[in-house]
């Protein structure tokens, strides 16, 4: 089952913290701050399972999302504290809430009024990009980061555990390749087991299927990464960065960009 770990943001606008991907960031949880709403759950996440449920305060509004930013960025500008980038992130998917696409749209505004320099990035599980308005919405960020965590689908549904039956790699690539250099592919490497079942998408057979997939996305870069905290499935293993580098170099020398984190 794994353990029922909880770490969750507890506010609407959170941070700002330095991400060792994206540089000072200052988050956005579009999700309840006393719960989790997500369309994976994850073997790795560091929020815990979706079993931990909805909570109680429910979704922010777009109002609420808009005013509570303006008064951290404002309060930040006085303070004369930088900021490399505003992170759509928090406690599950973002993509799930319902204005989300207005809310990017506030974002932006707010972000070219107070720190016209800082990049505006959303980490997304990839779920929800078959819906245009969702789409579209992606397109207008500076790093619209989306998941392929295996090109292989029993293995991708064993790490990210999508909640609809029908989520599969071969469909997700080929939405993935409609954003082509527009987009920046995250993928987590990991070993263990899950459930009594072999996890490992750093095999000969799944680097292979992830660089036919890269080559058909054709993404800005793909940011390569393992464990960094604490996970719900304790059965997990870091893969380390000298091995992590490697891997990096076969995607590299089939000419995809890659960042390892």
């Amino acid at each position: 089952m794994g353990k029922d770990q909880t770490v969750l943001f507890h506010s609407t606008i959170f941070g700002p913290i330095r991400s060792r991907r994206l540089g000072v960031s200052l988050g956005v949880n579009l999700l309840p701050n006393d719960g989790k709403i997500c369309s994976f759950d994850c073997v790795y996440c560091e929020a815990g399972y979706n079993r931990q449920g909805f909570g109680t305060t429910g979704m922010p509004s777009r109002q609420q999302t808009r005013d509570d930013l303006k008064a951290k960025l404002e309060a930040m500008k006085a303070a004369g504290d930088s900021l490399d980038v505003i992170t759509f992130s928090g406690n599950g998917e973002p993509t799930l809430h319902p204005d989300f696409a207005g809310i990017v749209d506030d974002v932006i505004a707010l972000r070219n009024e107070f720190y016209p320099n800082a990049k505006v990035s959303v980490l997304s599980n990839s779920t929800r990009i078959g819906d245009e308005k969702v789409a579209e919405a992606l397109m207008r960020v500076d790093n619209n980061i989306l998941k392929l965590d295996s090109a292989i689908t029993p293995t991708m549904r064993l790490i990210d555990k999508p909640t609809s039956p029908d989520f599969n790699s071969e469909q997700l690539i080929e939405q993935l390749s409609k954003f082509s250099s527009q987009c920046i592919i995250q993928t987590m490497m990991l070993r263990g087991e899950h459930e009594g079942k072999v996890i490992d998408n750093t095999t000969d057979d799944e680097i292979n299927a992830l660089i036919d997939a890269y080559k058909k996305i054709a993404p800005k870069e793909v940011m390569l990464y393992s464990i960094d905290r604490s996970t719900p499935e304790e059965n997990l293993k870091k893969v380390e960065i000298d091995e992590l580098r490697k891997i990096a170099e076969r995607f590299e020398a089939a000419g995809i960009k890659v960042q390892v984190n």
